[in-house]
Formats: structure tokens, sequence, C-alpha cells
């Protein structure tokens, strides 16, 4: 059943996933749709394929993206409590869903249309994007191209690295990118590309595709391979105190600005610590390293210079975990993850050979 169908279900009780999306639906009817240039609204993120029962973590929102008619559209609302739900909205210009082809070559535009998440479309346009995206979505040129896309998105940011960067504009301009290497190995698979969960979600597909031993590599250019459980929770730890002092700083608007928020916390901190004490404490590291960055740039921009000063030490410890102790191993480290590459591509490869769902039709 599309999701579309299942807003009013019988079974969207609170705690579930069709009750968030019932909330988020409310939003965009009440609010959402009253702002100028709004085109229409569909759900994102994780929660797309899950059925309305299923239990909406504590750790988890519900992802909005609203579509506006807008070149330049407002800065995205981000996280908040909605009907006792934590929604993240965003916010999508018209003009990135101009055409069927360039959503399809697109990995974060494509998924949502795999099936229909569909909240609000006035005009039609939406509907006509997922009524062909849906039918084209497992073409094998299309999973080809946005596997590629994806592949020379890496290259192009780690080829650009920008060492004088400050330490957590450095770090984040090295993760995201070392971080999409998932997302190449996912989009094969036709999974959804996960953010916070990415390293977790790639371990299963490469175990369904008999492809487990690329996992360590894959951890290991990551920097964690080797970490423990306990010294991850000390990271945490750290992370949390840096995350509390950022959260009440904050003044400047980031794009980011609400994932360091008290509403956020659950999410960050919590569904870290849960990740931990579920043995999953190397694939927590990547959402760590994000949000740790992330903290800083706001107390770089916010927070007196002594009190960065004084949590610095928490990102210092944390990326000698993995393995930076100079600026300079930023680029080393970069180096080795675009010769890393022909290897993710043939897993890739193998991986779209072997998916049965993947058929060869082309528009």
């Amino acid at each position: 059943m599309d999701i579309k169908d299942c807003s009013s279900s019988s079974e969207n009780q609170p705690g579930t996933v069709g009750s968030a999306r019932a909330a988020a639906a409310d939003w965009v009817l009440h609010q959402a749709s009253k702002e100028k240039g709004f085109i229409g609204a569909y759900f994102t993120g994780s929660t797309i394929g899950m059925p309305e029962d299923a239990p909406m973590s504590p750790s988890s929102d519900i992802d909005v993206m609203v579509v506006s008619e807008l070149a330049e559209p407002p800065l995205k609302p981000g996280k908040f409590i909605y009907r006792d739900t934590l929604i993240e909205g965003s916010y999508i210009s018209l003009s990135e869903l101009s055409s069927v082809q360039k959503v399809l070559v697109s990995h974060h535009l494509a998924g949502p249309f795999r099936v229909n998440t569909i909240i609000s479309d006035p005009h039609g346009h939406l509907h006509r994007l997922y009524s062909e995206v849906s039918r084209h979505f497992a073409d094998e040129v299309w999973v080809r191209q946005r596997c590629e896309n994806v592949l020379q998105q890496i290259k192009r940011s780690l080829l650009g690295l920008d060492l004088s960067l400050p330490l957590h504009d450095l770090f984040t301009s090295w993760l995201f990118p070392t971080g999409i290497t998932t997302h190449v190995l996912l989009l094969a698979a036709l999974k959804n590309p996960t953010v916070r969960l990415r390293y977790a979600a790639v371990r299963g597909v490469l175990e369904d595709y008999g492809l487990s031993s690329l996992y360590p590599e894959l951890l290991r250019h990551l920097g964690c391979a080797d970490l423990e459980p306990e010294r991850a929770m000390q990271h945490v730890r750290s992370l949390e105190r840096t995350f509390d002092t950022a959260a009440a700083a904050a003044k400047t608007p980031f794009f980011f600005s609400s994932d360091i928020s008290p509403v956020s916390r659950p999410i960050a901190i919590d569904g870290s610590i849960t990740l931990i004490e579920q043995g999953l404490h190397r694939e927590a590291v990547f959402w760590m390293g994000a949000t740790f960055a992330r903290c800083h740039k706001i107390l770089a921009a916010d927070s007196d210079p002594n009190v960065q000063k004084e949590l610095a030490p928490g990102l210092e410890a944390f990326l000698a975990d993995l393995g930076f102790h100079t600026v300079q191993d930023f680029s080393v480290r970069a180096a080795a993850v675009i010769d890393f590459l022909p290897e993710v591509w043939r897993a890739a490869e193998t991986i779209m050979a072997s998916n049965p769902e993947i058929t060869g039709r082309s528009m």
C-alpha cells in the first residue's frame, strides 16, 4: 500500500511510523502549505518503505520535503516538535524536480519517488514525477548513473580538500565524501542511502551479496576498524558535553542548526549511545563525527573562544583515535579513499549484476 493511502489507517497508533506521518501531513496542511511559493510536499528519509504500524524509534525523526516554486527557498526549518512528533522539514526548489531524468540520476532525489510518498500535490507535478520515476527507478542505466555520480562526487570533494580550513570544517569536508562510499553500494542494492545509519545499512547489504570482506575496509578508511566499545562510549560522553554547550550557545543560523538543539539530542546523543550498547559502536562513529564538527562550528561562531578551547581536547581525542594527528593526515587519508574507489566500484558492479530487482529497460 502506498504511504499516501495509509495516512488515515487505523494502525496509526501513537509512537508508530503511521502516527508520525499523520502528524507531518497535518503540519503540511495547516502550516507549510500556507507559505509563499508552496507547490507540494512529500516524505523522504529513513522511514520510506517502512510499514504504518512499525514503531517509531525515539532516535529517529520523520523527514518532510516541501517543494517551493521560489528560486531560493527559505532556510529549512529543520527539526521541530509538532503534535508530539519530531519532524525534520526541508525545502527544495521546483527547479531541482524539473524533469524525470534529473530526479532519476540523483541519489538523494530518486528514492522518495520510488513509492508514493506524496503528502500534498495541488498541481499534480509530484504525481507525474512519481508515475515515471517509479517505473524506471530500477532500470540499470539509471541505477548505474546514480552510483557513478556519487563516485564522482567523492573524488571531486576529496581532491578539493582545503587544508587551511579550521579543524572542524576540514574534518567535515573529509568525513562526508568518505562516508558516501557506503552510498555507492546502497544505491547498487536499491537501498535507501541513509544518513546516520549508513554504515549499519551497508554492512547488511555486503553480507547479503557475499561481500562481507569489504566492510572492514570501509571502516578502516573511516578510521574506526579497531575502535573499542569502551572508547566509543568515552567519546560520546565528551560529545554530550560539547553538544549541550553548543546547543545553548547557538545563535547563528546554519543549515544544520536544528541538528544541534535540545529537540535533536535524542538522535545525536541517545541514538549514538544506543548503537554503542547494541555493539554497533563503529557504526556510530560517522554521525558522532559529524555532530562533533557541527558543534565546534557553532562554538566558533557563537561562544566565547575560551569555551571552544576548553572543549577542543574532546574533538582532538576523537580525531586522534580515527588516525588524525596532523593537518597533513587529512590529505593522506583523502588520497587513500580515492585509491580505494575502484574496489568500491567493483563491489557495486557485483551487486548490480546480482540484484534481481534491477532491470535492463531504459526510457
